[in-house]
């Protein structure tokens, strides 16, 4: 059945399913790509930790080129939409659908990354923020304005 839940769904039934089947969660690739990464985390001293911690917190609160690239190229477009049209609706030429799918397709591919990498440094953060939270018995590092949008 094909089901819109998202990845964390998927995800979860992955373990449900390693769990049925008696097999240890640890050996997921998944979890060894986190395990993998806190490990690394943990051998590096606090303030570079807080160093990479900020630059995470660039990455993931950033725009980005991508989101540059999605609100500009219509309007550049835009500019040269009368050329544009005489050059893709030329009598009898389909270069406008191949024009529509491959902008679509790149569209859809960079939105996709984009949403991917703020992720990734999300989960880099939260990591980092654990860490130094431990080392410091417990005192928090999130600011109060923590926001997840």
């Amino acid at each position: 059945m094909i089901t819109f839940r998202g990845d964390a769904w998927k995800f979860y039934c992955k373990l449900r399913r390693t769990k049925k089947k008696g097999r240890n969660l640890n050996e997921l690739k998944e979890l060894n790509e986190l395990d993998e990464i806190q490990t690394f985390y943990e051998t590096i001293e606090d303030r570079a930790l807080i160093n990479i911690r900020y630059r995470m917190l660039k990455e993931k609160k950033g725009s980005g080129m991508i989101p540059v690239f999605v609100s500009a190229i219509p309007w550049l477009l835009f500019i040269f939409s009368k050329q544009l049209q005489q050059w893709l609706f030329q009598e009898g030429a389909y270069l406008w659908v191949v024009f529509i799918i491959l902008y679509v397709f790149i569209l859809l591919t960079s939105v996709i990354v984009h949403f991917r990498e703020n992720a990734w440094a999300h989960v880099h953060t939260e990591m980092i923020e654990d860490i130094l939270s431990k080392r410091n018995g417990g005192e928090n590092h999130k600011k109060k304005s923590h926001s997840y949008y």
